[in-house]
């Protein structure tokens, strides 16, 4: 089965490029699918970050209410 996938082009410096082209070889994949696993990769920080913010008084009231 063939999936198409789109592409599209984003401009970035030459030390990022080469920077991308190292990383990519080092996973042995792609420079796109270094760039894939790169956003992933912040994605999951933001989230990780917002989990381990502390929690709103009524997020704290809910986790603390009384089941009975």
């Amino acid at each position: 089965m063939l999936f198409c996938m789109h592409s599209t082009s984003v401009r970035i410096d030459v030390s990022t490029h080469e920077e991308l082209k190292r990383l990519a070889a080092e996973l042995h994949t792609t420079v796109g699918n270094t760039v894939t696993l790169a956003v992933r990769a912040l994605r999951q920080d933001r989230v990780g970050a917002e989990l381990s913010a502390p929690l709103r008084k009524d997020e704290a009231d809910w986790l603390d209410a009384d089941l009975g």
